[in-house]
């Protein structure tokens, strides 16, 4: 049966008490209005405050009762602009039943029906006019009309005819949400005009409840959605590492939070990790967490070292909003040489899985978040042991009010040296072990497994400052597309890495390697001693040279170059076939 649908055996002591007209004094009434009020609106929940409603006044009040929204306002929280009348889709979402026969009630008046009820019913009025209206005696004709309405006359009419009929409208902040009935049985004292002032005040009471459980629900459906939306759908894959992501909005209580992760595809087959938690909670929390993470985004298409990522991250989110706060870990992983740098600002610290289970927090200076001051941040870098696995998340996932940070991170680092091994199985394990029931901050959680590349996914040709090498260039070139199935790009390869090698070799400094990598694309890089960046220029028609990088740029997807502590790195990437 449904949980809105309220079935009770009749009391018939409070209900004498309540109708017999020597005790239905304004006492009594005001007694058991208080205990209406405390009852009613117990959450924010529009189907749980109208079944405490049919609750409360069944039987003490009515022998039947039955709440009635517009449909719009259950289905997206909004209300019709215009007037409600005999046109209005309204959806019963609540309904109360003392003795006679209640499994004839509910099934002529189920739970969850929608109708629309003709102008000349008197629900319709009600909602209409903003009125209660009372019938002492509801007319046969009149209730096999309500019947009609529903299709369902002979059994409605059966329910309804000779009995005490009251309907009163549901108005909150000057709009009517929809309707409560209220009946007494034949046979029962009637209402009277002491009763109608009753059932206004219940309705009154229960609509402003209503109202502001729409109200609470179109705005947490507008930041999860928000949120959602601005949360990755789908994650690169990235080279050398597979990655497992959670993310957990906050408890109804606490409503959803600003915390967000993203995996970012960077020049070279590298891997963006970013982790991030705007303070608060609700649509501002949310957007802000979208515009950060946006601004982040930019940021690492500029191929800048983390430290400097989130420090024009920090000096941009004060422009934004200067009185949110965020906190931030960013991390670049190169999966050729297995490095990781990492920079974080204000953020919970990394936690580092390594191969024989052992853990350790990551030795990383904290810095200020993001919106306070403009201090420098300091980034590290570490070489990541295959099979290693790092961790970012949220503050949410070890702190709650029974447990302080250390604790919690302790306890993470545990349930991280634990059996499992699968990625996906471990960020399960996690959030049920350490996610906190009743308000509960946001938690979003981040694994990152690292692996050595394959023969198929990486290969490098030293060369030396020798002119005489770009032939073998080309020809590793060739065999390496051959043997990786990707003949169709040859042609072009070759092409590329013809010109990329002469001016390595004609104007960088020693040594000189040729990288080349399969990924989401294939990607060719030429690594030099020399700091100085190729630039494109436009060649004359009587030049022969000028003419490589314009190439280039005619048969790759997209190219550039990027600093090393020793040199730099140019870099060009093709579609896969």
């Amino acid at each position: 049966m449904n949980r809105n649908c309220v079935i009770k055996d009749p009391a018939p002591g409070n209900r004498a008490q309540w109708r017999r007209s020597s005790a239905a004094s304004a006492h009594e009434r005001l007694a058991f209005l208080n205990e209406a009020s405390r009852r009613i609106g117990s959450t924010l929940d529009l189907s749980e405050t109208s079944r405490e409603l049919v609750d409360v006044a069944v039987p003490r009040f009515a022998d039947a009762a039955a709440v009635m929204v517009q449909d719009r306002l259950t289905a997206d929280g909004e209300l019709s602009s215009r007037p409600v009348d005999g046109t209005t889709l309204v959806r019963r979402v609540a309904l109360g039943v003392a003795g006679a026969d209640p499994d004839a009630w509910v099934q002529a008046f189920p739970v969850g029906e929608a109708t629309i009820y003709p102008a000349i019913l008197p629900q319709a009025q009600c909602m209409a006019g903003g009125k209660p209206l009372m019938y002492p005696a509801l007319d046969k004709e009149s209730a096999r009309l309500i019947g009609a309405s529903m299709d369902r006359e002979e059994a409605v009419a059966a329910l309804l005819t000779d009995s005490s009929f009251l309907v009163v409208p549901l108005r909150a902040r000057g709009r009517v949400l929809g309707c409560v009935i209220f009946t007494r049985h034949p046979g029962s004292r009637s209402f009277e005009e002491q009763d109608v002032v009753v059932a206004e005040d219940l309705a009154a009471r229960t609509a402003v409840c209503i109202d502001n459980a729409r109200l609470y629900t179109r705005e947490r459906r507008t930041a999860l959605t928000l949120q959602s939306s601005l949360l990755p759908v789908e994650l690169p894959q990235a080279l050398g590492m597979d990655i497992a992501t959670r993310y957990l909005p906050a408890s109804d209580l606490m409503g959803v939070g600003g915390d967000w992760y993203d995996v970012i595809a960077l020049p070279g087959c590298r891997t963006a990790l970013v982790v991030g938690d705007v303070m608060g909670h609700g649509t501002r929390a949310a957007a802000t967490m979208g515009q950060l993470r946006t601004a982040a985004r930019t940021l690492a298409s500029l191929d800048l070292p983390p430290d400097e990522v989130l420090f024009r991250l920090n000096l941009m989110s004060q422009d934004l909003d200067p009185s949110q706060i965020a906190t931030c870990i960013y991390a670049v992983y190169d999966p050729v040489t297995r490095n990781c740098a990492l920079a974080r600002a204000g953020h919970v610290p990394p936690i580092l899985l390594h191969p024989d289970r052992s853990t350790e927090i990551i030795d990383l200076p904290s810095g200020l978040p993001l919106g306070i001051g403009s201090d420098p941040l300091e980034s590290r870098e570490m070489i990541l042991p295959p099979g290693s696995v790092l961790a970012l998340y949220t503050d949410g996932l070890v702190e709650s009010r029974e447990r302080d940070l250390d604790a919690g991170i302790m306890g993470l680092r545990r349930l991280l040296a634990g059996p499992v091994e699968d990625l996906e199985d471990m960020c399960d394990v996690i959030i049920s072990s350490q996610r906190s029931g009743h308000e509960r901050d946001d938690i979003a959680l981040m694994v990152a497994r690292v692996r050595d590349l394959d023969p198929d996914e990486v290969a490098t040709c030293p060369l030396p400052s020798d002119p005489r090498f770009v032939s073998h260039a080309r020809r590793f070139v060739r065999s390496t597309l051959h043997r990786w199935g990707l003949s169709g790009l040859v042609d072009s390869t070759q092409l590329i890495v013809s010109e990329l090698v002469t001016n390595a070799l004609k104007h960088g400094w020693p040594p000189i390697e040729l990288r080349m990598l399969r990924g989401r694309t294939l990607v060719v890089e030429v690594v030099d001693g020399s700091p100085a960046a190729p630039t494109p220029r436009t060649a004359t028609p009587d030049e022969d040279t000028g003419r490589g990088l314009q190439l280039i740029k005619r048969f790759a997807y997209r190219w550039g170059t990027r600093p090393t502590p020793y040199g730099k790195i140019v870099w060009v990437e093709q579609h896969l076939p």
